[in-house]
């Protein structure tokens, strides 16, 4: 995703985005949920997808079509969006509203004091809406190194395990690139986040394995899902090089690497996180949907 276009500031237009658009009537024609037909899936995966994808599509109006593909997640929303998606017997399969910012995490401790009373606050909000996982982020380096950056997170992070750990709530954090999006990010590796839920040393903190961030930080996508699958609570998808669509034009094969989580035994969300390039939003998403349906 281009540097003007990051997840952080769609995110933060969200809420008051969704609320200009409260008709089907207002997309053009094919974008709309009727076009997209109902899909039969095997069941061995449970599919999900981000809203801020598709930001221009109304939340009741992509709830209506991820019904009719088979999700049964809507994604990456906070608790004023939650009522909308329990409407259409939808889940949040990653939670988020307690973060201060990607770049401004639990590696600093000048933000500790404010990120524990935040994520202290939205985990029972959380759990009482019948979720279980909330997204956090390592922060930007800015000087501190990897090691230092280890202790100062799990420093931070294990004020909340007692509160998550009672609540039965997960804290995921996002395995992000900082190489081509995410210039300066500290949790770029899937071997330094392993470390900190090591040092933690609580099932309720896991990682979020963003496949799109970590084939361009370190490759071997597979191998890694074998080796740490243990470790992560959630998967994102995208396509490499760009981040659009998992399709034939891009370097990753979606099916081999379904089955690899799927065989691990993985029994959580795999939420769709890529920019549809094409025409038709919706069909590129049922397309996805469809690939990832090992």
């Amino acid at each position: 995703m281009k540097d003007q276009h990051t997840r952080r500031t769609a995110l933060k237009n969200l809420a008051g985005g969704a609320a200009l658009f409260t008709s089907a009537m207002l997309l053009p024609e094919p974008l709309r949920a009727a076009d997209v037909k109902e899909v039969k899936l095997k069941g061995r995966v449970k599919h999900s997808v981000c809203k801020w994808c598709y930001k221009d599509i109304p939340l009741e109006e992509l709830c209506k079509a991820a019904k009719e593909v088979g999700l049964s997640s809507i994604e990456l929303l906070g608790p004023d969006e939650w009522p909308t998606l329990k409407k259409y017997d939808l889940t949040c399969a990653m939670a988020w509203g307690a973060e201060k910012s990607l770049t401004e995490g639990f590696n600093n401790p000048k933000y500790h004091d404010e990120l524990v009373e935040r994520y202290e606050a939205m985990i029972p909000k959380v759990a009482n809406a019948g979720l279980d996982n909330l997204i956090c982020f390592s922060g930007n380096r800015n000087g501190i190194s990897d090691e230092e950056g280890l202790e100062n997170c799990a420093k931070g992070l294990k004020r909340l395990m007692k509160t998550a750990e009672k609540h039965k709530v997960t804290l995921s954090m996002e395995l992000l690139n900082s190489k081509v999006n995410h210039k300066d990010y500290q949790c770029d590796h899937t071997k330094w986040g392993v470390e900190l839920a090591k040092m933690i040393g609580s099932e309720r903190f896991k990682l979020l394995y963003d496949i799109y961030h970590m084939q361009i930080m370190e490759g071997d996508v597979i191998s890694t899902i074998k080796e740490y699958h243990p470790y992560i609570s959630h998967y994102h998808t995208a396509g490499v090089p760009g981040r659009n669509e998992i399709d034939s034009t891009q370097e990753l094969y979606y099916p081999a690497i379904m089955k690899a989580i799927v065989d691990t035994g993985f029994k959580g969300f795999v939420g769709q996180e890529f920019i549809p390039r094409s025409g038709n939003p919706l069909a590129s998403l049922k397309e996805s949907i469809i690939t990832c349906d090992v």
